[in-house]
């Protein structure tokens, strides 16, 4: 309880901060601003998504995989997005293996789904 109390309340910060770091450099330039509005939000999210799987996986009492796949998905698109947005040019190596991560990723969440049905007893 104390782990989700503290975690929303590091989101709603992280929140705030992003919006009024936005609100300061708008006026620079909108792009490098929205990059860091950006980025700030899908780390809000990823943090709200591990608060939604561990209340979900304290009600079912069992370990819900999908939702960790979905913080993992959204942690490499956060990555990319930093790469890219950065004003250097993304190692190949680098972007390579977060797109491979991307389709791991994917395929991980397909899978499980696949697996979770048919333990249900749906077919496919």
């Amino acid at each position: 309880m104390l782990v989700g109390v503290t975690l929303i309340l590091l989101a709603g910060t992280l929140m705030v901060a992003g919006i009024v770091d936005f609100a300061r450099t708008v006026s620079g330039s909108v792009a490098g601003a929205a990059t860091n509005l950006l980025d700030r939000v899908l780390l809000v999210l990823i943090l709200v998504e591990i608060v939604h799987t561990v209340v979900l996986s304290l009600r079912a009492h069992r370990l819900i995989a999908q939702p960790f796949i979905v913080v993992g998905l959204v942690a490499v698109i956060r990555r990319i997005l930093f790469v890219l947005s950065s004003p250097q040019p993304p190692a190949t190596s680098e972007l390579a293996l977060l797109i491979a991560m991307v389709v791991a990723f994917v395929a991980g969440l397909i899978a499980v789904s696949r697996f979770e049905r048919r333990r249900d007893g749906d077919t496919l």
